[in-house]
């Protein structure tokens, strides 16, 4: 699961361009954040791929008002409102934008470019058209956060439980450097967003971290294949939680603003 999702960065700075709040040339920065280079294709009136300062103002005049954020997995389609083929591609890479305003969406593909031990990432973003509809099962602000304080004390418990490394210094280790690179000005979201939704990303990403470390740290002291099968079990719906409190937390300012509250 993706600390940070591309598809979360698009959204967020997009969504503080569409409010004034950020210069085209400074949400482009942001978006591509360490990635060398991020383009747009598909975009209606272009006939190839095109920068991201000047998708985003082509965007803005097809007439999108917002950006909302998918993390879909297998069987749970968050965030997406069809059609297949556009849910099909966001699945296949894990995450998509979905425009308000306006039917269209976006789904990044990643590429890995250069020499061996000199390569860097660039990234081409699919623009495609998106039913308009609600998405699919996305909570509120509030339900994500109370979802994700018994997420993380039920994961807690039992990981400790099953002693899988992911509830000890591991866990601590990664948790730590995550809180290092925050503390060094990494702004969790775009400026225009509430308070509430920064806390409920903070926290959604440290439970995504908690889930992330537990599965790619080998199966601690869960040895059988009923434990290890127990552990699967447990993590698999505080992942799910954690995915949408990321995409609630991505959404809220589109959210608030149609609500008439921003």
């Amino acid at each position: 699961m993706l600390s940070e999702p591309r598809s979360g960065r698009l959204a967020a700075w997009g969504n503080a361009l569409l409010a004034g709040f950020v210069s085209p040339d400074d949400a482009a920065l942001a978006i591509v954040g360490d990635d060398a280079v991020h383009r747009v294709e598909g975009l209606p009136g272009e006939a190839g791929p095109v920068g991201l300062t000047l998708a985003l103002g082509r965007l803005r005049a097809l007439g999108v008002t917002g950006y909302r954020v998918a993390l879909p997995a297998p069987g749970h389609p968050l965030g997406l409102s069809g059609p297949p083929e556009f849910n099909a591609r966001a699945l296949d890479a894990e995450e998509a934008v979905v425009a308000s305003g306006a039917a269209y969406g976006l789904v990044p593909e990643v590429y890995e470019a250069g020499p061996a031990g000199d390569q860097h990432v660039e990234v081409v973003w699919h623009c495609l058209p998106v039913r308009e509809a609600p998405p699919a099962d996305v909570p509120s602000l509030g339900e994500a956060e109370r979802e994700l304080a018994e997420a993380l004390r039920d994961a807690t418990e039992v990981l400790s439980r099953l002693d899988v490394a992911a509830s000890g210094p591991v866990a601590e280790a990664a948790i730590d450097a995550y809180r290092a690179r925050a503390e060094r000005g990494r702004e969790a979201l775009a400026p225009g967003y509430p308070p509430r939704a920064v806390r409920v990303l903070e926290l959604a990403q440290r439970v995504g971290l908690l889930v992330s470390v537990a599965y790619e740290n080998g199966h601690g002291g869960a040895v059988s294949a009923s434990e290890m099968s127990a552990r699967v079990e447990a993590l698999r719906p505080v992942e799910r939680v954690a995915r949408r409190a990321q995409v609630a937390a991505y959404n809220a300012y589109v959210e608030e603003r149609e609500r008439g509250t921003h």
